[in-house]
């Protein structure tokens, strides 16, 4: 992020507008919104600003820039379009530590005016960092549809009641649940539907009534984050997250994806990797336990699918055998998502009937599995956390009949910018990890499916060999 969003406070201050032409009237139209006392600095003017002017709702000086104008100002923004006349601008509001904005010259400029939905009191700014303006008022343009047009007076409306729910409401998480529900419920709607009257008696009930006053019990959400690309999280995770009073998050989840919770949400960071846990499993429970009982909503945030070799079935028995509300949102478990970013299908009609999942790693070391079952047949297996037991699980399966030719595809980060897929046979598949450097974490697939992968890499490394030898003169 480059930019740090923010809102200035304008109101009867003056701001500084240096030009007099099309783009500094656009300017003025929103620094007048915003209730500033703006000043332009131009020899010559359009209509709009000389009319401005002349009613006395803005400051005109017909003279070229000096650099005493910027004293006193809230913001400066230069809009000349004149190279030399906005370079000076910039320098000088920025030697006198205000803020300036050039039309159209982010270079120039300490801040840059998003594109805007104002809906007053509300008001939402979208930035392209000064890349793509076009794209921002787009992105404005979907937004507007889907904003009501009274969003602005359920804002003030809230904004009426605000001390008088304090004042009923003294805890701020009880305080925060009521207007969670509020915003939700029915007195919202009637505001919206522009019935402010028949809100107001509905809102009068709902402060001095019991549910005011209502505990809410906390609960736990344990939540699949998926394997890695926040577009892949379900729109139920993400609204769990925009709940959560506290984030529990796992080594398998990115920090984009955590940035997906309130601001103001509590995370902790609880991952767990082979021979160092940051906290065992009993503490995790523990800590979960504890903070739902305090009354808070709870986000267990786990890579994957909580179901799928996540624990996530051992977190809701403790759970629910301590009374506390869990629910469980499933994500998208590694073996979909990983294979799928890396272009290989896990079943495929004549070739692969199933797919087993099976871990690579148990808690006393090799996991006790079904050899022979697993070498048998036309399937794909899927194998988590099988890095550190490559060796062991390719001998095991080589030993009980699957072909040592086998192919299998590894793919590191799935899903992620940084992914990375190698491929090779089964006999040698220690080998290539240890080649290649892959850690984890890592999805290992064995089968048939691979095959086009492996053949894939064959052909590049032909190629890339055949381009490293002297050409022929």
């Amino acid at each position: 992020m480059r930019y740090f969003p923010a809102f200035h406070d304008l109101t009867a201050r003056p701001s500084l507008v240096v030009g007099g032409g099309e783009a500094a009237a656009r300017k003025l139209r929103l620094l007048m919104k915003a209730g500033a006392r703006p000043v332009v600095v131009a020899p010559k003017a359009v209509a709009e600003i000389a009319a401005l002017a002349r009613r006395g709702e803005i400051t005109w000086h017909p003279r070229a820039f000096r650099a005493g104008d910027v004293a006193g100002c809230g913001l400066v923004i230069g809009a000349s379009g004149l190279a030399a006349v906005d370079a000076a601008v910039a320098e000088t509001a920025r030697s006198r530590g205000v803020p300036v904005n050039v039309v159209d010259r982010p270079d120039l400029s300490s801040f840059i005016t998003p594109a805007i939905i104002d809906r007053d009191p509300v008001v939402i700014g979208i930035s392209s960092g000064g890349d793509a303006p076009i794209l921002a008022r787009q992105i404005r343009a979907r937004l507007e549809t889907l904003l009501p047009a009274n969003l602005g007076r359920l804002a003030r409306f809230a904004g009426a009641f605000r001390g008088a729910v304090a004042a009923q409401i003294g805890d701020g998480l009880q305080r925060r649940r009521f207007w969670e529900r509020f915003f939700s419920g029915p007195v919202a709607d009637k505001v919206l539907a522009g019935d402010e009257t028949g809100a107001r008696e509905t809102m009068l009930g709902l402060i001095n009534g019991r549910d005011a006053q209502r505990q809410e019990a906390g609960s736990v959400a344990i939540v699949g984050a998926g394997p890695g690309d926040p577009d892949l999280m379900t729109f139920k995770a993400l609204r769990r997250l925009q709940e959560a009073d506290v984030v529990l998050y796992d080594k398998l989840v990115g920090p984009e994806i955590v940035d997906y919770a309130r601001r103001d949400a509590e995370r902790i960071y609880v991952g767990k990797a082979k021979g160092h846990h940051t906290k065992t499993q009993d503490e995790i429970n523990t800590l979960m336990a504890e903070q739902a009982l305090a009354g808070k909503r709870v986000v267990r945030l786990k890579g994957g699918d909580p179901f799928i070799f996540g624990r996530g079935g051992e977190e809701m028995d403790y759970l629910q055998a301590r009374g506390i509300a869990v629910e469980v949102v499933p994500g998208v478990t590694a073996a979909a998502g990983c294979a799928a970013a890396a272009g290989i299908p896990l079943t495929l009609r004549g070739t692969a009937l199933a797919v087993t999942f099976l871990t690579g790693h148990a808690k006393d070391g090799e996991p006790e599995l079904d050899w022979a079952s697993l070498a048998s047949g036309k399937q794909t297996l899927a194998v988590y956390m099988g890095v550190s037991t490559a060796a062991t699980l390719a001998g095991r399966l080589i030993e009980h009949g699957l072909a040592a030719a086998t192919p299998v595809a590894v793919i590191e980060n799935g899903t992620r910018p940084e992914q990375k897929v190698v491929t090779g046979r089964l006999d040698t598949l220690a080998e290539r990890l240890e080649v290649e450097g892959v850690t984890g974490p890592a999805l290992i697939v064995i089968g048939e499916v691979a095959r086009q992968a492996l053949e894939a890499d064959i052909t590049a490394d032909l190629q890339n060999a055949a381009a490293a030898l002297p050409q022929a003169v």
